[in-house]
């Protein structure tokens, strides 16, 4: 009976080509063609990315003699445990992971809500040079912020407001070393990637129907209030999506973290640091006086590197859904 039915689908498919001229049978072979197409452009780009990590991992648990095994290529003949006991002890992990949290946290909580006020003015409200503002937003995107280290680090080692401090005091403020420039520069959107979400949530909200603002207005809510009880409930797909952004560039984030955040332990610095603290090892701890070997020192950089991005892969997968529908939900628009 399943193949007396399978060959009438077939007859009426064939019939149904004929019909149509052969555009039928066209039409099945290219969607064909493109679903092939389309599994090998998927699978190639999955494998691109997660060939190295898998990589990693297995060169994380082998033991340092399988490095140099040319019959060893996947999997370990030798299993060791100590690749991550060195890793995290060079890095002093712990500590540095709760550090790395508490500052990628707090810096991400107050870009997000300082981008949020900014993207949503320049979304709703006209002000004078309002499109030359913007144009600096703009910039901060496309300029590298290493042009503007030296300025940086110029300003905040000899920090003076208005020259009140030189005034009071005869000398200026040395911030360097702490965490409150970044606070500061974050507070003043000139933080790590800033420009870009405010880009992303002023395009957010020009979606967004005036009307909804128009009937708060209606019903008594004032500018504040419409904002805060109208419009950022419905601005949470882009909230989290640019939250989770923040999170994540902080946490992997070297270049402002060695600039403001050098007495704070990051992770992010700590792994630049682990090849150097290997050889040392070696070298003062063991008595190798020609200290760690290339591969093995690649070894540790691979775990220290699975150490660091692990805590991400974990966020990634409590908030992929929360993430998925946050950008399927704020398509962005010009």
């Amino acid at each position: 009976m399943n193949k007396t039915a399978a060959n009438r689908r077939w007859d009426n498919y064939w019939g149904r080509n004929l019909k149509s001229g052969g555009y039928l049978l066209r039409k099945s072979i290219k969607n064909f063609a493109y679903r092939i197409i389309r599994f090998f452009m998927l699978f190639g780009m999955c494998f691109l990315i997660l060939q190295p990590i898998f990589n990693k991992i297995s060169i994380s648990i082998m033991a340092e003699e399988d490095l140099y095994n040319a019959m060893v290529i996947t999997v370990p003949e030798h299993f060791t445990t100590a690749n991550y006991q060195l890793a995290g002890q060079f890095m002093d992990y712990w500590k540095t992971m709760a550090n790395t949290v508490f500052v990628s946290l707090t810096i991400a909580m107050l870009q997000i809500a300082v981008c949020t006020i900014v993207g949503y003015g320049f979304a709703r409200f006209e002000f004078p040079l309002k499109k030359f503002w913007f144009a600096c937003v703009m910039l901060v995107i496309i300029i590298p912020p290493q042009t503007i280290s030296t300025s940086l680090h110029l300003h905040f080692r000899f920090f003076d407001l208005f020259g009140i401090a030189k005034m009071l005091t005869g000398s200026t403020i040395n911030l360097r070393g702490s965490a409150l420039p970044y606070y500061l520069m974050s507070a003043g959107c000139m933080g790590l990637k800033n420009g870009l979400y405010i880009y992303m949530i002023r395009q957010f909200f020009r979606n967004v129907p005036k009307e909804t603002e128009e009937a708060a207005y209606v019903d008594g809510c004032g500018t504040f209030k419409t904002f805060v009880r109208i419009m950022l409930p419905g601005a949470k797909p882009i909230l989290t999506s640019c939250f989770l952004f923040a999170f994540v560039w902080q946490w992997t984030d070297g270049f402002y973290s060695k600039m403001f955040l050098g007495n704070i332990k990051l992770l992010s610095v700590q792994l630049q640091q682990i090849g150097e603290r290997l050889g040392n090892y070696m070298i003062h701890t063991l008595n190798q006086a020609t200290g760690a070997s290339v591969g093995y020192t690649q070894c540790i950089v691979s775990t220290g590197t699975l150490m660091v991005i692990f805590p991400l892969l974990l966020l990634y997968l409590f908030a992929q859904k929360g993430f998925v529908e946050s950008l399927s939900s704020s398509g962005i628009k010009m």
